[in-house]
């Protein structure tokens, strides 16, 4: 055998071999494809495309910490502390999709309190302004609800909900209800109208601080209770206008507000006056109305620099104090107080509001007055 005979032999040999390596080779497996969220930019910022779905999800939230405070004569003479501070945290969903009948929406609103003690207070509106609460832990579903074409259904804020920027005004009790709702919206005109399941009530006994006693008229359970609430509102050029009133059937009484707001100068001001027929609750309050038959509020939203906003507020509500049939009868208050804002950072911002209160009871005998407020630090997410 020659070299050359030996040389094409080993050739063959290695060919057959590195054939049957390659029958039995491992070949990786491809990677399987990894489908990223999406921005969804329809509806606004924050929201996301559900990975294979059309719908449009935003999470968002707040982590809010309070120290409310108040002395005078609401609080000195309680027997407890006047001061507490409250945390608050706060996570909500809102979904969002086209269909052929516009755009469907549902809103989850978690929310979890916890107040570090109980302030015990007197008076009307004692601790009205302050974040003062009864202590303990509490964790709730503020707001639950879907909405389309107009329509919503579920447990949401009603129109009674949308205070002023201030915090001194006293011009709402009990807001979020289960409803059911249908607004007409034309961008520069809106009209609506809820139905409310207001729940069942007791009556409650308030000592003012002058001593003397009531005792609310409504003292029936009553769970199959309605309220209705309309509003109608829009804006022309630089004024917008909202009118919006509420009627609760188990006392057969109600209450409207009607409110205005312009752009002036380096701000806006804005004025609203309220009328209640009566007592529609189991407390000194109402369910849509706060405080007595009479309201008027003003105040002015003063964009003082890029970060800092401050809001002095005025409001007087006449005939305070009601008869035993729950009509409104005498006294008068005042409220007077200033609300300052300041953005920290983005996302990151702090509210210091403080109150003077002056509650006069007319024929009812006495007067009282105090100062309240609170110290806010909130971060929004």
């Amino acid at each position: 055998m020659n070299i050359k005979s030996l040389l094409l032999g080993s050739a063959a040999a290695l060919a057959v071999v590195s054939g049957a390596q390659a029958a039995d080779a491992i070949v990786a497996a491809e990677p399987e494809a990894v489908e990223y969220v999406k921005v969804c930019d329809a509806y606004g910022t924050g929201y996301f495309y559900i990975p294979g779905t059309e719908t449009c999800l935003k999470v968002a939230g707040y982590i809010r910490f309070d120290v409310g405070f108040g002395f005078g004569d609401a609080y000195d003479n309680n027997g407890g502390q006047d001061w507490a501070d409250h945390t608050r945290a706060e996570l909500s969903f809102d979904s969002k999709s086209d269909t052929e009948y516009g755009t469907l929406t549902g809103r989850i609103a978690l929310q979890g309190n916890y107040n570090g003690a109980t302030i015990p207070t007197s008076g009307i509106t004692g601790g009205a302004s302050t974040t003062i609460g009864s202590a303990g832990n509490s964790v709730i579903i503020d707001e639950a609800y879907l909405d389309i074409a107009g329509f919503r259904a579920g447990k949401f804020a009603s129109w009674w909900d949308n205070d002023f920027t201030g915090e001194s005004d006293k011009m709402s009790n009990n807001t979020n209800f289960n409803a059911v709702r249908y607004t007409y919206d034309a961008g520069d005109f809106y009209a609506g109208v809820a139905l409310e399941e207001l729940g069942g009530i007791s009556g409650r006994t308030i000592t003012l601080p002058n001593g003397t006693t009531f005792v609310s008229p409504a003292s029936s359970l009553d769970n199959n209770s309605l309220g209705i609430d309309a509003s109608v509102g829009g804006k022309f050029g630089a004024f917008t206008w909202q009118v919006y009133g509420g009627y609760s059937q188990r006392e057969e009484e109600g209450a409207v507000t009607a409110r205005m707001s312009a752009d002036i100068g380096p701000g806006t001001l804005e004025g609203a006056v309220v009328w209640s027929s009566g007592l529609n609750s189991d407390t000194f309050t109402n369910n849509y109305d706060q405080t007595g038959e009479w309201t008027f509020v003003a105040e002015y939203q003063l964009k003082a620099t890029d970060k800092l906003t401050i809001t002095p507020e005025v409001q007087y509500t006449s005939n305070i104090v009601p008869d035993a049939g729950g009509n409104w009868d005498t006294g008068h208050m005042w409220r007077a107080g200033a609300t300052m804002d300041y953005k920290i950072v983005d996302n990151l911002s702090t509210r210091v509001s403080a109150t003077y209160v002056n509650e006069n009871y007319g024929n009812a005998g006495g007067s009282a007055d105090w100062v309240e407020g609170f110290f806010r630090l909130q971060r929004d997410f």
